[in-house]
This record gives structure tokens, sequence and C-alpha cells, in this order.
């Protein structure tokens, strides 16, 4: 029997997003959001508020990095969550990470993270229910250590950190259990 908890955010696994772009001085500010996802082969969508620091960068660079956060570097994932870089000018450099100037785009990619979509400010969604970003996916890049014998990213390699809304932890995926658009064929046949 199910037990009413009342509204909460009922999503399970939950993506560890550090976004990334640069201030109009050049410097390079991070943010965790966990509130984004895929919404066309080619689009990231980012539902964050519209008064963070790295918002307010990307919206006047027209550009921003999406790097998947992984179980390596945690404790700076962490940090770039729970520290804003409207409070803490050098938030960025206090972690010793590198950023290097995406080959594609106006802002930095973040060397540490294993993976990085490079996009460029598709649009800006604001209603009365939420503010989002909408980038278009320019380019994806990833370390050979995460990637396939095909090249592909390998999710049992990445140790991608998932957030848990429920209890505020952290996770890493990387067991397949089966196989999409495959595994239900079996109910197909009745």
């Amino acid at each position: 029997m199910k037990k009413n908890l009342g509204a909460l955010p009922a999503v399970y696994p939950m993506p560890v997003l550090m976004v990334a772009a640069y201030g109009e001085d050049g410097k390079v500010n991070v943010m965790n959001a966990a509130w984004g996802m895929i919404c066309a082969m080619d689009k990231i969508a980012l539902f964050i508020d519209e008064d963070h620091k790295t918002t307010q960068n990307l919206l006047k660079r027209k550009a921003f990095t999406v790097s998947i956060a992984d179980k390596a570097h945690i404790t700076a994932a962490d940090f770039f969550g729970i520290v804003s870089g409207n409070t803490m000018p050098d938030k960025f450099e206090r972690t010793g990470y590198t950023a290097v100037k995406s080959e594609f785009v106006d802002a930095p990619v973040i060397e540490e993270f294993p993976v990085v979509s490079e996009c460029e400010l598709a649009e800006v969604v604001k209603t009365d229910s939420f503010y989002c970003i909408v980038g278009k996916i320019v380019n994806t890049a990833a370390e050979e250590s995460v990637l396939s014998e095909k090249g592909k990213i390998e999710p049992s390699k990445l140790n991608a950190l998932i957030f848990d809304q429920f209890q505020n932890g952290y996770y890493v995926t990387g067991e397949q259990v089966g196989k999409a658009w495959n595994a239900g064929k079996e109910l197909m046949k009745k």
C-alpha cells in the first residue's frame, strides 16, 4: 500500500549538470543544476533561476556549456551548487579546476568533467510556472576513457552523478539492466 507524501518533486534520477559561462569580465562561472534535460536531438533545457550569476552570464554571452558531473569530481560539483557566484567571485578559482575556451561557442569547457555539451542560447521560456534556458547543442565532447569500443559514451565507465531529491543524496549510474526499445518487445507477442 502506498503512503501519501504530499506534493513532492518525485522524479528520480535527476542529472547533476555543471552549467558554465563566461562573465562580462571573462571569468568562468559554473553552477550545479539538477533540473535539466534533453528536449530534442540537438537541444537541452535547463530549468534554472533567472537571478543565478551563470544565468545572467549565459544570457549576455548567448552561449554556455553543460558537463556531466561524475563521482571523481563530486566535491567540486557539490561546491558549485552550494556557493553562488553572486556572493563568491572566485568560486571557480577555489576549486583549482581548469577551463579552456570551447572551439565551438563563446563558453568555457571545464577540463575535469568527462562529458561536455557546447551550446548556443536558442531561447528563453518564461511563464508563471517556470523559467527555462534552451540551448542548441553545437558539439559534444567526451574523454576517451568513457567511450566504448564503438566510440560512444559508455554509462558504466562514466560514473555519472545523479541527484536524489528525496533525501538530498548523490548516487552514480552504471549497471545496464536492459536495452531500450527492446525490453518490452515480449509484451507485443501477446
